[in-house]
């Protein structure tokens, strides 16, 4: 019983960390979806914060379930609340998929994410000096 209850525990501390992360995706979804030009910095250094909390989520998970005995069913409770992250997990990667298609169509996009033009066209170069030699 006490293995379940510390279970619950981490389990309910890591759905509070994916609702916060959902929540800023949502925010920056709808940032993008009404144009406006919303802090990209301010934005990252919240995902920044979220991450290094979501890996120390991870690692207390992690520990939990080395103490479970494998092949030990999950109480229902608990079933279901994995159930339910995994739920906020899914959004939150959809979400995410249509925040960088938004990105991409404004531009915004760092350009060591966007593919070099030789990759493109491999002869782009070679054909732009024929072009103008002519």
């Amino acid at each position: 019983m006490k293995s379940s209850d510390a279970t619950q525990s981490v389990l309910q501390e890591q759905q509070a960390l994916c609702k916060e992360i959902l929540a800023l995706t949502e925010r920056e979804n709808s940032a993008l979806k009404q144009t406006e030009n919303s802090s990209s910095f301010e934005v990252a250094q919240q995902r920044k914060q979220l991450l290094a909390r979501l890996d120390a989520a991870l690692q207390s998970l992690r520990a939990t379930r080395q103490g479970m005995a494998p092949g030990q069913p999950l109480p229902p409770e608990t079933a279901q609340m994995v159930r339910q992250l995994q739920d906020i997990i899914m959004r939150v990667l959809v979400l995410d998929r249509e925040n960088e298609q938004a990105l991409l169509r404004r531009g915004l996009v760092p350009a060591r994410h966007v593919p070099p033009a030789a990759r493109q066209k491999p002869h782009f170069v070679a054909e732009l000096y024929r072009r103008q030699s002519v």
